[in-house]
């Protein structure tokens, strides 16, 4: 059984990411499955921080961008999702090569998602563990001027 509630396919969430902080940094989303969104990130020159590692807020970019996309498309209708809270945290240097994030759900209420990101160096080591936190919402109306 699937959690997807929204049509989502890899072609509209990667068009979706042109001209974004997503596109600037690289990452591409990878797989859809039944239960998990996937995407990669490059480490080099765009991902650094001053010293050549993997700057822990490319990171953080990632794992809110998996959580944030998962989330709306576990939604129906007019439902749509913001963020409350992420956290991260940093396990393991990386200096060069892809990184991937896997985002799967911890809870997916009526009014909040809990969303688990690990993020794995080429090898398969544990980089990065984050958890995102979104509110479930009606869609707000624009008023009328």
């Amino acid at each position: 059984m699937t959690i997807w509630k929204r049509d989502i396919s890899l072609e509209s969430l990667n068009a979706q990411s042109k001209n974004t902080l997503i596109e600037h940094l690289g990452i591409v989303y990878t797989e859809v499955s039944d239960n998990s969104l996937t995407a990669t990130m490059p480490v080099g020159p765009n991902t650094h921080q001053p010293f050549g590692l993997l700057h822990g807020g490319a990171s953080v970019v990632l794992a809110e961008s998996l959580g944030s996309y998962a989330a709306y498309h576990c939604c129906e209708g007019d439902r749509h999702c913001v963020g409350l809270e992420i956290n991260a945290n940093h396990l393991k240097a990386v200096r060069s090569g892809i990184v991937t994030g896997i985002a799967t759900p911890i809870h997916l209420g009526g009014t909040t998602h809990i969303w688990s990101i690990e993020i794995r160096d080429d090898r398969g080591n544990l980089v990065c563990i984050s958890r995102h936190t979104v509110m479930v919402r009606n869609a707000v109306k624009k008023a009328k001027v």
